[in-house]
């Protein structure tokens, strides 16, 4: 069906006016863009409009910029913090290791004077780990973690690299209970290096020292003098270090000289100890020999005039 002339596009009516405008429009546009691709005028005019309209575009977009940025910052700022918490860990990992292999290599070393102390004296030992430490203000305990089943024996002695540690105490199926040098129940016979004098040295009451409570008064014992165990009793072996004389002085009752003595064993610090075998047991003064005489065969001939020597048979029973 054919449309009304009504119903048509006003820009393709009839009218004069209508034609002429539109030939307008398209005279207008042939003449832009010959001015544009021969001068780039237009070029120009989108250049001056777009620096014109920048701003507006920056402006519109500083929202999502500020948005975006904050994501990044907390993004960036989690995974700073994460990296450092993981570069602390690390740190006090490798510090911790670091201390662990400082620990084992003092370990060592002390393990080695242990065995170098071993075979120079050519002493059976049995070598011991300290699992618990009792350093009270009257008692100064260490227990070990061998036992009755590892043939630990209550009395025997204990020493380190360094010196006389004390004596086995207390014996348990598996651990056993050390006493030390300066314990105050402790005791234990001393000579002096240097001058050759014996005395006894406990374990004193006011520190980690030892006391001798005993020295003679006219006795030359100095600062310095070195303790050794004098091996009396046959409880210590004789020549271990026991200590090293620090200071003399009056004893409270004015009839002895009092010495103090630092011991030498490493009292605080010893992780591993080593237990003496195979020493002699105590034993007290060796029985007097019976008297007997000379062999009769050897006897003397007696003087003229005198009687004859009984048989040494004879003296011996009259002696029982």
């Amino acid at each position: 069906m054919a449309l009304a002339r009504e119903d048509s596009s006003p820009l393709f009516a009839g009218s004069v006016a209508g034609t002429l405008r539109l030939i307008f429009y398209l005279a207008l546009a042939m003449v832009l863009m010959v001015l544009d691709h021969r001068n780039g005028w237009m070029w120009r005019a989108r250049y001056a409009a777009a620096v014109a309209v920048e701003p507006v575009y920056r402006l519109a977009g500083l929202p999502a910029d500020g948005v975006r940025a904050l994501g990044v910052a907390f993004a960036d700022r989690q995974r700073l913090t994460e990296q450092n918490q993981r570069l602390r860990e690390d740190l006090l990992l490798a510090n911790a290791k670091l201390n662990r292999m400082a620990a084992v290599a003092e370990q060592n070393e002390r393990l080695k004077e242990l065995l170098a102390t071993q075979h120079s004296l050519g002493l059976n030992v049995q070598l011991a780990r300290v699992i618990g430490v009792d350093l009270g203000a009257g008692r100064h305990r260490l227990m070990i973690n061998l036992g009755a089943r590892d043939g630990v024996k209550p009395g025997q002695p204990v020493i380190d690299a360094r010196g006389l540690l004390g004596q086995v105490v207390e014996v348990l199926p598996t651990t056993a209970v050390l006493m030390l040098v300066t314990d105050p129940n402790h005791a234990v016979p001393v000579t002096v290096e240097r001058t050759g004098l014996r005395t006894i040295a406990y374990g004193a009451r006011d520190g980690d020292q030892l006391s001798l409570p005993t020295v003679p008064m006219a006795a030359d014992v100095q600062a310095g003098d070195r303790l050794l165990t004098s091996g009396l009793g046959g409880r210590f072996p004789p020549g271990f270090p026991v200590g090293t004389v620090t200071a003399v002085g009056p004893a409270a009752n004015g009839l002895f000289l009092e010495a103090r003595a630092r011991p030498s064993a490493d009292i605080n610090r010893s992780d591993d100890v080593l237990l003496l075998h195979d020493q002699a047991e105590p034993a007290g003064p060796p029985a007097p020999a019976a008297s007997a005489g000379p062999p009769a065969g050897l006897a003397p001939a007696p003087a003229p005039g005198q009687p004859a020597a009984p048989a040494a048979g004879a003296a011996a029973g009259a002696a029982r």
